[in-house]
């Protein structure tokens, strides 16, 4: 299937979780590129902060992306006042829970599932009517690497972003010869504030949440505006999945080549070093695709 590369700077554009973090990025970004920008998040006081930012026409709302009513409003609010018509609906807004299956909280996982998949299904079924009817527009959904990966400890989070990337892919296969595209984003290690703002069942003898929050901005390989710039870029050049940052590679090639073992791959990533394995992945490609290619010379 061929790129359908696409404008969106100087258009409309609709960021959830904009409070902090890759939305308040991509809203700065964007406004910054003469996109008018409606930002919503549940947290007033960030949003109002990152409004601050903005030099362009800015619509402010607080929102919870659980309720779909408030979605659909959200959009009505968003139609009537856009200046432009409007260019992708971002549904970045996302929580984090850690825990095992075994002792997790199921009340910690369903307020994930409710934000991470309900909040991008709600906000899609809002915008995509408008963006049909214009013919041409742009669905945005965040998933992550642990959308392309599966690693312990995080069920829940796991399994929300692997359902935001089937849900997206199914839509985009749907959305053929309309104008419209679906879109998911991978982000890798983004330093935002999801680690301090999670629901972690902390251990009394190990680190505290601001501890963990710590040591994950420490290893994340992306910033949030380096972030922002590779979704904008990947946006308009009409790209169907964008991987942020190396790590999301590194996991993307990984649940290609060892699907089965590709997290004792990562357990190993420390011992070997991130250039070495990038370097055993790229071989390992290159031979299972002139593996590929003698299988389908002789079969002819």
């Amino acid at each position: 299937m061929s790129k359908s590369k696409r404008t969106i700077s100087g258009r409309t554009v609709v960021i959830t979780g904009a409070a902090s973090g890759i939305g308040r990025a991509l809203a700065r970004r964007l406004s910054s590129h003469d996109c008018a920008v409606a930002i919503a998040d549940i947290d007033e006081a960030g949003l109002k902060e990152t409004a601050d930012l903005l030099n362009g026409p800015t619509l402010l709302r607080v929102l919870d992306v659980r309720d779909a009513d408030a979605q659909r409003d959200f959009a009505a609010e968003v139609r009537e006042w856009a200046p432009t018509p409007i260019a992708a609906v971002f549904n970045n807004a996302g929580v984090a829970v850690a825990g095992t299956v075994l002792d997790g909280a199921p009340e910690d996982d369903q307020w994930l599932w409710d934000i991470n998949f309900g909040g991008v299904i709600n906000g899609t079924r809002a915008f995509l009517p408008i963006l049909v009817e214009q013919g041409d527009g742009a669905i945005v959904n965040t998933s992550s690497i642990y959308g392309l990966m599966a690693v312990p400890n995080q069920s829940a989070y796991c399994s929300a972003k692997f359902a935001v990337r089937g849900y997206t892919d199914s839509l985009r296969h749907e959305l053929r010869g309309t104008g419209v595209t679906a879109i998911t984003v991978h982000p890798g290690g983004v330093n935002t504030n999801i680690v301090r703002n999670s629901r972690v069942k902390v251990d009394p003898n190990g680190p505290s949440k601001d501890e963990m929050a710590e040591q994950f901005a420490a290893i994340t390989m992306t910033e949030p505006d380096k972030a922002a710039e590779v979704i904008h870029r990947g946006v308009e050049q009409g790209k169907a999945r964008i991987l942020i940052g190396p790590d999301a590679f590194m996991f993307d090639k990984l649940s290609r080549i060892a699907p089965a073992r590709a997290y004792n791959i990562v357990e190993s990533v420390s011992r070997i070093g991130m250039t070495r394995l990038e370097n055993l992945l790229s071989k390992v490609g290159t031979a299972l695709r002139s593996r590929r290619t003698t299988k389908d010379v002789a079969a002819k």
